[in-house]
């Protein structure tokens, strides 16, 4: 079942670097941010993971928690959030069930051939379990600037 926007996002588990596991039922009463990107070390995820690093004191004083999702294992984002020392933890989607419940695997075309891949996206769920917000496709530049914009706005509206 494909999360959708002002509904409450189905049951499901997802381990996290940390020891950490996900539920949305663990998080309730906090914001929760779900960002989904292609791959471990490229450059676009590592920028995009940087920004979100350095927004981070600025989500947990807006009451959110943030969670980076990929199919990377667990052993490549150990190593991903210590070289980048990121304060958040990363979900190891090895067998794509987050990003088919998100949608996000899409068709790609990367040096000339077809491959399957995640689309770059970022969903928001409020600290009742509920999606408010979700950017799909999107580019790096700016973005963690508009996510956190919105979780300021959700914890003003709660």
């Amino acid at each position: 079942m494909t999360p959708a926007l002002d509904k409450p996002l189905p049951e499901f588990e997802a381990l996290a670097t940390g020891g950490v596991k996900f539920t949305p039922q663990g998080y309730l009463g906090q914001i929760v941010v779900l960002y989904f990107y292609p791959k471990d070390n490229t450059p676009g995820c590592t920028t995009e993971a940087m920004q979100f690093r350095d927004a981070h004191k600025d989500f947990v004083k807006a009451g959110a928690v943030v969670f980076g999702v990929s199919r990377d294992n667990m052993a490549s984002h150990d190593k991903f959030r210590q070289n980048l020392e990121l304060p958040f933890n990363l979900i190891a989607d090895t067998e794509e069930k987050l990003c088919h419940m998100f949608g996000v695997v899409k068709n790609k075309i990367m040096y000339g051939k077809k491959v399957k891949g995640i689309e770059r996206s970022t969903f928001l769920i409020d600290a009742k379990g509920m999606l408010r917000g979700e950017w799909r496709g999107l580019k790096v530049a700016g973005h963690v600037d508009e996510v956190l914009k919105e979780v300021k706005a959700l914890k003003k509206a709660s």
